[in-house]
């Protein structure tokens, strides 16, 4: 049975992991065989949102205790992670993830990814086992992989121009598709980047998952 982690930012699209993004790549996991682990960094959340007003709360809230909210429990820190326990890692979105994993939702074309973060993705990349992106979390890509690699977090040309520039290749993708860099074993679905809802979004992530799991 193929073990896959999946990384996440906490819980809760504004703060966190999108939710649906992470249930729904759990769930094509679970129904096409494969085993899985949450992974996530042991260290606070940026800021806490009340997903209800959708506005920002004092407070503060630790990402691996918010991350197993989703994974019932199922959850490491990510500095404890090994790469060889996996055959595969997958990364959803989710605005949290923006904020928590990387900085782009704060730092727009000057983001940078979280050193914790990077260190893992770069030393999952160098096995040349795949890894799958979805939603906002590509945004990582261009730290993690050479230059010209292939990606996409939908049709957003402001977004898709930031990505360019830091030296990745961004190719237009509709919610129910994915795009694959057979290169790299890498595999992209834009999600709720482009939306409307859950039935959409869950077309491009069972294809993502099922990809994943052939590459590995």
């Amino acid at each position: 049975m193929k073990k896959v982690a999946i990384v996440l930012a906490g819980c809760g699209q504004m703060d966190g992991s999108e939710i649906h993004e992470a249930t729904l790549t759990l769930l094509s996991l679970a129904q096409n065989g494969a085993s899985y682990e949450g992974l996530a960094p042991d260290r606070p959340q940026y800021h806490v949102f009340n997903h209800y007003t959708r506005e920002s709360e004092q407070g503060s809230r630790n990402i691996l205790i918010e991350a197993a909210r989703i994974m019932r429990g199922n959850v490491k820190p990510l500095d404890q992670a090994k790469v060889e326990d996996y055959d595969a890692v997958i990364f959803p979105g989710g605005n949290g993830a923006a904020k928590n994993l990387f900085n782009f939702a704060l730092k727009g074309q000057d983001y940078q990814v979280e050193s914790d973060v990077l260190d893992f993705a770069k030393a999952f990349q160098k096995t040349g086992k795949p890894m799958g992106f979805i939603c906002i979390a590509p945004m990582m890509i261009p730290f993690i992989y050479p230059k010209g690699v292939k990606m996409t977090i939908g049709n957003d040309q402001s977004t898709a121009a930031v990505i360019e520039s830091h030296g990745a290749v961004h190719v237009p993708c509709a919610v129910e598709d994915i795009v694959v860099d057979e290169r790299y074993k890498l595999v992209t679905t834009p999600a709720y980047m482009l939306g409307p809802g859950i039935a959409d979004v869950q077309k491009g992530i069972d294809k993502l998952v099922k990809t994943i799991l052939k590459l590995a």
